[in-house]
Formats: C-alpha cells, structure tokens, sequence
C-alpha cells in the first residue's frame, strides 16, 4: 500500500491543507473524530480521493490492562467512517493505578513509554492481539519519544519492536523525530535502531519539530523540523522505501507555505537518500527470514506470553509507581533519574494546561494571565483520573472552592461556566468551605 507524502490534518490548518498542492494522503487524531460525520474538510479531502488514517492516541496499548472495548470499537468505527486502509496507535502506557493495584486511577494525559522488558512484552503483544482483533483494518503501532529511560531494560527499542512484530505481525510507524528525541535524552543511536528493527515492517513515517532546552529535546510538534531529525530520515531512506512519510504539527501553525518549504524538505530528504542508497548499495544485510541482520536478541528463557497474567501484575506495579510520581508526587521510584523525572512531570502538567485551554477557551479567557499558573498549582495538587474535560470542570470547581478569582465579576463568569456544564447551581458557601476543609486535610496527609 502507498501513501505517499502527507500531513497531519488538524483543524486550525484545514483550510491550508485542503489546498496545498502535491498530498497525496492526511492523518487525523482519532478521538478528535465524531465516529458519525466527518468535518466539512476532511469529507471534502476524501471526495477527491486523498486517503485519511485515522491516529490514536488513548488506547495505551503498552499499559497493563487489556484494552478498553469501547475504546477499540469507537477506533473502529472511526476506520469504518473514513473507509481507511489502516489505522495507527503508540507503543505506549497513559494510564494505571486501578483494581489490580487496588489505588486511584491515574491519567497521563500524555505517551509514557514502556519498560523494554519481557513482561512488559508479552502484555504489549497480547494487547495488540486484542486490538488487531476487534478492528476492521490492519493496525500500526508507533515508537515514542521519552524524556525518561526505565532502570534495568532487557531491550534494545529495536529489538523490541523486532520481537513485537514477530510475534504479532504488526505494522510499524517509525517516527524519526522520537528517534533523534531518543538519542539525545537516552543516549540510543538512530542507526542502530534501524538496523535492528524490522523496516519491512513499516506502514508509513513521521517527521515532526521540537526544541532542546538544558540539554533536553522536547518533541513539541510546535517548530520547525530540524536537520539532524532529517538526517535520521534519510538513514531510513537509505535502508528502504517508505509507503508514506508524513508531516506532524499540532501547535504554533506556521503560514502554509512554510508548511509547504518542510514537505519539500522531506521531499528532498528522501531522495537524497534513495540516490545514497543507490550509490553504496546500503541495503542491510538479510537473514534467512528476510529480517535485517542485527544484534542477536538476549534468551529470555522462557516461551513468549508465558504467564501473562503475571507480567501484567508486574507491569501494572511498576507503570503505577512511575506515574503516581509524575502527577501526584509520591516518592521516586528506584533507579530513575530525579531530574528528568521532574522535568517528564513539569512537561505532564503543561501538556495538561496546554489542552484544558483548548477544550475550554473560556478558562484563559476569563482568567487572563492567571490561568496558566493556576492551572499549574491545580496540577500538582489533582492528579488527572479522566478525560480533559472533566479536568477543567475540576480545575474551575477547585478556584471556586477557594473563593477565586478575587475579581468579582471574573468568579462570576467563572461560577455561571461551571454551572452551564457540571451541576444545576454553582457549590453553596456551606459546600465550598467543606470541600476546602478537605482538600486541606487531604494535602496535610500528603505531606507526612
């Protein structure tokens, strides 16, 4: 199946997108798809006949619960509407505590990567069983960028995904962006990854922007793409021919044609590294199963998906134990870095102010320049334990509770928001001093 060369389609950039010149093919966030109709552009898109994958982003197929059959069926039912060849998620975890830990539910609202272990393997290639099952079209699955490594990894990440998609027969979405994020965070070389993975594999590829600050690349899709990130591109190039390559942005929309100057950019890339290929001959060399020759996979020593039950205990333990730390400020986990674990939990509550303000305008609107800092002391003290549209009726109901903003008519727009959407009346004074009482006893227990 050929893709082609495309682009993220998102709405801020509908318009733009439906006229550039040369996509063959556009990718849309699935969970911001109703699973009925599609937006006026994205039906127009495939009128003409351009293709729209839908992406997923909430499965968290690398977590230690089986997925969520509602979650599975509204991603079918999204491939079903758009009539697509395939449909795409992330090697990832966003989401754990629950009844197998017996502690709260905690949300990410962000990627985590998984452990590179044989557990967290077999819960992972189970998951995408489950997964491949209840959709109506092949699934790929996509490397992430960490700002954190797990202690103790058996795996190298291409070796991981070579397992993953011996086992399951999974399609791979390479992200070259998480790749350069990876090296520069972990320390994991690109080349090394590409030649231990399976690039027969691969779906389709992504190229994405992002900054480095202190010595940390965030992967922000909110820049430009850089040349090192082009330059992995090209080292994928030189191996094999991608079906699609496609452009990521989802902040800060550039004017079209800068858009249009990246994809030549990408364009370019890929033909520098045919001719490369072309010229050296750098086709890696195959093994007897037509995989790339790479770096034997260490024993494992037992049979792949032995007990999964109780890897997924293990997992869950361990993914419980890093996320409570990031959101809700228990202790550290042992054999994690302190300072990048602040930095993933700072960059957990931005992402978090970040959507809220998008899933409720109103917020920013009504608190000005406040807003970010509230919502920032609101995270460190409320873990998220559902979607972001209940984190801002929270966040809001929280301000309230504590009698802010101390500009009247701003409390007042702020109550007859919360009103319209969460209860028949804004909290009575009695309920706002109770509910105050209790969030100081709660933080007065989180302090011991």
């Amino acid at each position: 199946m050929e893709l082609g060369i495309g682009i993220g389609w998102r709405p801020e950039i509908a318009d733009a997108v439906e006229a550039m010149a040369g996509i063959d093919w556009v990718e849309a966030v699935a969970e911001n798809l109703c699973a009925d109709h599609l937006p006026a552009s994205l039906a127009r898109l495939r009128e003409r006949g351009v293709t729209v994958v839908p992406h997923g982003v909430s499965l968290g197929l690398g977590g230690a619960d089986r997925p969520d059959p509602g979650r599975l069926a509204d991603l079918a039912a999204r491939a079903t509407l758009l009539d697509t060849p395939l449909v795409t998620e992330h090697i990832a975890f966003v989401r754990a505590g629950g009844p197998r830990t017996a502690s709260p539910a905690l949300e990410a609202g962000h990627l985590l990567p998984v452990p590179r272990t044989w557990a967290a393997l077999d819960v992972l290639c189970e998951n995408v069983r489950i997964a491949q099952d209840s959709l109506p079209v092949p699934l790929a699955l996509e490397n992430i960028a960490a700002l954190i490594s797990w202690p103790d990894e058996e795996l190298t990440e291409g070796q991981f995904l070579a397992e993953l998609v011996e086992r399951t027969g999974v399609r791979l979405l390479i992200d070259v962006a998480n790749l350069h994020t990876n090296h520069v965070n972990r320390g994991e070389d690109p080349a090394r990854a590409l030649d231990e993975l399976p690039v027969e594999a691969i779906a389709y590829v992504h190229v994405a922007g992002g900054i480095e600050k202190d010595g940390v690349w965030h992967d922000t899709h909110a820049h430009p793409v850089t040349a090192p990130v082009l330059d992995v591109l090209a080292e994928l190039r030189s191996r094999v021919s991608p079906p699609g390559v496609l452009l990521e942005r989802d902040d800060d929309f550039p004017p079209a044609g800068e858009l249009s100057g990246e994809l030549d950019a990408i364009r370019a890339t890929l033909d520098a590294g045919r001719d490369k290929n072309r010229r050296t001959g750098a086709v890696p060399e195959r093994a007897e199963d037509g995989h790339p020759a790479a770096e034997a996979v260490p024993d494992r020593g037992r049979r792949p998906g032995a007990d999964t039950d109780a890897a997924r205990d293990r997992v869950a333990v361990a993914q419980t134990s890093l996320l409570s730390a990031l959101v809700a400020g228990t202790p550290a986990p042992e054999g994690f870095d302190h300072h990048r674990l602040g930095v993933q939990s700072r960059a957990l509550a931005a992402k978090r102010a970040d959507v809220v303000a998008k899933v409720a305008p109103e917020l920013p609107e009504i608190l000005g320049q406040d807003y970010r800092d509230a919502f920032l002391g609101y995270a460190r003290s409320r873990p998220m334990s559902a979607g972001y549209r209940r984190d801002a009726l929270d966040f809001a109901e929280q301000l309230l509770v504590a009698g802010r903003p101390e500009d009247g008519a701003a409390r007042r727009r702020l109550t007859y928001w919360w009103q319209d959407r969460a209860a028949p009346r804004p909290p009575r004074r009695a309920t706002r001093l109770a509910r105050a009482a209790r969030s100081v006893l709660a933080g007065t227990g989180r302090s011991r």
